[in-house]
């Protein structure tokens, strides 16, 4: 069994270099940068924010297999912000396309019928004609996994393709949860999961941490174009949508979903699970000058 693990990423901007290493003690390297990029239309802002982390190439290589998780859960529209904005998920594929990636596959295990959320979503058409493979989730392709890291979860039943393809990327939409406060980057990735996921609820903040130490994102890219202030993880309501405009993306999980969270006004340090994973050295929460990056498209 392997796991997809991050690569080592140096910021390329010899202006930010050259700000943030008078910082770094010696031996220390940078860090992974996190990027937001804002108001423009989402293929734009997904352009702007994977050029700002040092292009595709820095994630994808030539042949490469790419699996694609986006948030599908729901039958809901686009405009509804419960599921993940197709034209963003479009536009990855056509990005990992032009690296030369070899099979690229979407897929989410959903929680309402999978062939409606699939197509009220919008994501399967938008992936197929981006030229990805589109799957539903079968059980049979679910395995039980050990989960060396595990405080709480020893193993639990994880979809094959997490360890057979080269990179996973990551695209949850952001939006409230009963649960947990904010869905993002780490709970999304509970769509690759078996099992009655109703028992991870207990213990959440534990287990959810556990389940992110095996499968590990090559990339997450946070979609906040259109964001669910209430009533989620399936809203209905446009009420409770609000649009933002926003990519938050980068390698380190946890500085993802702590930028995130800041567009609910909520203090990641206010997220347990975020605090765990911290703790446990799945990435930081520190957002200072040297590791969160900013475009505007509007100035």
């Amino acid at each position: 069994m392997h796991t997809l693990s991050r690569r080592n990423f140096i910021i390329q901007s010899s202006m930010i270099v050259a700000g943030a290493s008078s910082l770094l003690r010696p031996g220390e390297t940078m860090p992974d940068p996190v990027v937001k990029t804002m108001h423009a239309s989402p293929e734009q802002l997904v352009d702007k924010a994977i050029e700002m982390l040092g292009g595709i190439e820095a994630f994808v290589k030539p042949g490469q297999s790419v699996l694609i998780k986006p948030n599908i859960g729901w039958d809901r529209a686009p405009e509804q912000a419960a599921t993940t904005n197709p034209d963003i998920v479009s536009k990855i594929i056509t990005l990992c396309r032009q690296a030369g990636a070899g099979k690229i596959r979407v897929l989410d295990r959903t929680c309402n019928s999978a062939r409606r959320c699939y197509r009220r979503s919008g994501i399967a058409d938008a992936a197929k004609q981006a030229g990805a493979q589109v799957r539903y989730t079968v059980t049979s392709r679910f395995r039980d996994t050990t989960i060396p890291e595990g405080r709480i979860l020893k193993s639990w039943p994880i979809y094959k393709d997490v360890f057979d393809f080269d990179v996973l990327i990551n695209i949850p939409i952001a939006k409230t949860h009963s649960l947990s406060r904010v869905t993002l980057g780490m709970k999304n990735l509970m769509g690759l999961l078996g099992g009655d996921r109703g028992r991870l609820h207990e213990d959440f903040d534990e287990k959810i941490v556990d389940i992110n130490s095996i499968i590990r994102p090559t990339l997450t890219i946070v979609d906040a174009y259109r964001v669910l202030l209430r009533n989620g993880p399936s809203g209905g309501s446009l009420d409770d949508v609000s649009l933002r405009e926003t990519i938050i993306a980068g390698r380190d999980p946890v500085a993802v979903d702590a930028a995130a969270a800041l567009l609910f006004n909520i203090a990641p340090s206010s997220l347990p699970f975020l605090v765990n994973a911290e703790r446990r050295g799945l990435g930081s929460m520190n957002l200072g000058a040297s590791k969160l990056k900013l475009f505007d498209f509007r100035g």
